[in-house]
């Protein structure tokens, strides 16, 4: 599949959807230890455990797919074809002419001026 396909960015928009899904699950999941560590009569061992082993697999699940991601979007250039750097430089170096131009209508009025009163 091309990465500058339309079908390839929806299936990137979709699996970084699904990573914020995790986020808030992983959120969830250390409200619910933080109320399980709360709870006056003391945390419930096992429901920690199983808190945390979600929360930790969530966390390695979110790595990996982020990861892919970030690879994928640096082989993905989508400003590739764009023409800004190029006008932008062009724009500076117009301007850097100018000034020269402007520098050397200077030395030509000082140098007519040197001729006239000589």
């Amino acid at each position: 599949m091309n990465v500058d396909s339309p079908q390839s960015q929806n299936t990137s928009l979709q699996r970084l959807q699904n990573v914020e899904k995790r986020v808030v699950r992983v959120l969830e999941l250390a409200g619910g230890v933080m109320d399980e560590l709360a709870n006056p009569s003391g945390p419930r061992k096992d429901s920690l455990n199983n808190h945390c082993g979600e929360f930790m697999q969530l966390i390695k699940d979110i790595q990996v797919t982020l990861r892919e991601e970030i690879k994928s979007a640096c082989e993905y250039r989508p400003f590739e074809k764009c023409d800004y750097s190029a006008r932008l430089s062009s724009e500076v170096s117009c301007k850097k002419l100018e000034y020269v131009l402007s520098q050397l209508d200077k030395m030509e009025e000082t140098i007519n001026q040197y001729q006239g009163s000589a």
